[in-house]
């Protein structure tokens, strides 16, 4: 993780390992079905409080992750699961792990990004990285309203570019652990660029798939 700017002191929260990576201001539904995190979950509810989502990738837990409020109850099963809608606030780094409830709970520093000035520069690389993101949405047929995303602050555009349909949750991480949104959006036109060139590769594949199967379709 890249140095920050300002950390604040440690406390417990409780743990959510996924496989994705929860951004800041990042909306994400949630099936809930473990019997451990359907107890987190309602205790999360009935304190009005927050968790922490981590990647976990089959093996090794992130030590930085996203504390998510739940936005809302969008479902509720007879046995218990439910679906939620939460949606990221803020980052933190892991110090400590604790095992001792049915979850797992972590003590964290909470971290905000270094403080800097936005430069003509910034407001260019904007301009260009809204730009890709139009073309990104002509391919996957996406709409959305560009005038307000050309009217946010180089943070809330740096945490929204990633958090669209696209990024690997190995790409979110590395915007997850970055604390200077101009480098965050330095990153956002690299891999921005990529991620056109990853959808515009799966449509063909998934246009042979629906049609004749012709491979020379891909060259």
């Amino acid at each position: 993780m890249e140095t920050t700017s300002e950390m604040t002191g440690h406390q417990i929260i409780s743990l959510f390992p996924l496989g994705v990576v929860l951004m800041p201001h990042m909306e994400m539904p949630l099936h809930i079905f473990e019997e451990r995190y359907k107890v987190m979950i309602n205790e999360c509810l009935e304190q009005n409080r927050e968790f922490g989502v981590v990647n976990y990738d089959g093996t090794n837990i992130s030590s930085i992750g996203c504390t998510a409020e739940i936005r809302g109850v969008v479902k509720e099963y007879k046995d218990g699961r439910m679906d939620i809608m939460i949606q990221g606030n803020t980052r933190f780094v892991i110090k400590d792990m604790d095992q001792s409830l049915i979850y797992l709970q972590a003590k964290v520093l909470f971290f905000e990004d270094e403080r800097e000035m936005v430069s003509d520069a910034d407001a260019t690389l904007a301009g260009e990285i809204i730009h890709l993101l139009k073309d990104l949405d002509r391919i996957s047929e996406t709409r959305r309203d560009y005038n307000a995303l050309a009217n946010l602050d180089l943070k809330r555009l740096s945490f929204l570019i990633p958090s669209t349909e696209g990024f690997t949750p190995e790409e979110r991480q590395q915007f997850l652990e970055t604390t200077s949104p101009s480098r965050r959006l330095t990153k956002c036109r690299a891999i921005l660029k990529t991620v056109i060139q990853r959808t515009k590769m799966n449509y063909k594949i998934n246009k042979i798939i629906g049609g004749n199967g012709d491979i020379k379709a891909l060259l």
